[in-house]
């Protein structure tokens, strides 16, 4: 097997949504339109400063859209570009792979209560499973 440098498209990939949070902004923007501080609630544990690098990052890759309102405050919105939703079948599939290995994980320790949310679903509405040892 050759080495992967700059020109393999898995590092290629890894250089638009590599890293810890640009693949949780994605997840959260598929299908809506956020604001600044909505990413910021939804992600948690993201910092301002990282937040906003990460944002500059895929606009500048074409893959979100930012949108500036002329108004007092300022009024910011970003979104999926078109270019972006190609990427939804991927995200898509490492959802499900999340979803399932969360729940193999669960297996192990018999009657852990999980939760699994999706995006645009409210905490209440997430999904409880009760894993069992199958």
């Amino acid at each position: 097997m050759e080495k992967c440098d700059s020109t393999c498209p898995v590092h290629a990939t890894l250089d638009v949504i590599g890293g810890k949070w640009k693949l949780l902004i994605l997840w959260y923007l598929h299908g809506r339109i956020l604001r600044y501080s909505e990413l910021q609630k939804l992600i948690g544990d993201i910092t301002p400063k990282m937040l906003a690098q990460e944002l500059r990052a895929l606009e500048r890759d074409g893959i979100i859209v930012r949108k500036v309102y002329p108004v007092v405050p300022p009024k910011v919105e970003y979104a999926i570009s078109a270019y972006g939703k190609t990427l939804h079948p991927m995200i898509h599939l490492l959802g499900e792979w999340g979803e399932k290995h969360l729940l193999r994980t669960a297996r192990r320790t018999k009657g852990q209560s999980i939760i699994i949310s999706t995006p645009g679903l409210r905490r209440k509405n997430a999904r409880r499973i009760i894993a069992s040892r199958a």
